[in-house]
């Protein structure tokens, strides 16, 4: 979509503006929702490594089903999980993209597990956004594979139960064990020096692919304070106190 320019009333300097890798289309996120953040973030990547001319992204089924309005880049749709897959055809069969799925912790933990799995584990040269906001968001606020222990949901509405439903899945944590991945980390934006750090490991992503080390994954812990019933301010706090306490952050593969 064609940028557009913003005039500057006089007197006034520009300080900030938008990436050049993404449009001027109005997201469809929900207020308070850390998805917008990622979202400019990895548009902030693509610019600072001037790759967006050759970059293909994936959009998801889920909240960011709409990416392909919002950047800047080719996209292309995928069946829900499918997203590893399409992102290994697309770079087998043209090795100089660069290519990324941006997913969900449903999109990516649930139905497409084995899609993920397979391609870490294959090392394919690609970079995974994962975003863990610990339930299904676009959908209805469902519990997710990344649900907490006691967490309420429309389906789990007395709390996760962890002896008939299991418990959390840890997926950065489950691939760090394979030998195919070369970079995994867990990130979040609840404040300014996180989201500093979350930009720094999602460009470091992508200077993995470009410099052909193989799978990175960047996982973002996230708020849904659409689904959680919170306010932004207390879907942060959440974030702070009950997420990074089951998946705490740091990099656990590469660096």
């Amino acid at each position: 979509m064609p940028m557009v320019e913003t005039r500057i009333p006089e007197g006034y300097t520009k300080v900030f503006t938008r990436p050049e890798a993404l449009s001027d289309a109005q997201y469809t996120y929900c207020p308070g929702c850390h998805h917008g953040v990622i979202t400019r973030l990895v548009a902030e990547a693509l610019d600072e490594l001037g790759i967006r001319g050759r970059t293909v992204g994936i959009a998801p089924v889920g909240c960011a089903v709409f990416l392909y309005r919002f950047f800047n880049c080719d996209f292309v749709q995928a069946a829900h999980g499918r997203a590893c897959a399409v992102a290994t055809g697309l770079k087998r069969a043209n090795p100089d993209l660069v290519v990324f799925s941006y997913q969900g912790d449903g999109d990516l933990g649930a139905i497409g597990t084995a899609e993920t799995v397979h391609a870490a584990n294959r090392g394919e040269n690609i970079t995974v956004i994962f975003i863990n906001n610990q339930i299904y968001g676009m959908t209805g606020g469902e519990m997710a594979p990344t649900t907490l222990p006691g967490q309420r949901t429309v389906t789990s509405p007395g709390g996760r139960d962890t002896r008939l439903m299991g418990y959390p899945l840890k997926v950065s944590e489950m691939l760090a064990q394979l030998d195919g991945p070369c970079y995994i980390t867990r990130q979040s934006v609840h404040d300014a020096r996180h989201v500093g750090l979350t930009r720094k490991a999602i460009v470091q992503a992508f200077r993995n692919q470009l410099e052909g080390k193989g799978f990175s994954l960047v996982e973002v812990l996230a708020a849904c304070p659409t689904n959680f019933k919170m306010s932004p301010e207390q879907g942060n706090t959440w974030v702070v106190e009950k997420a990074m306490k089951a998946f705490p952050l740091g990099d656990l593969k590469g660096a």
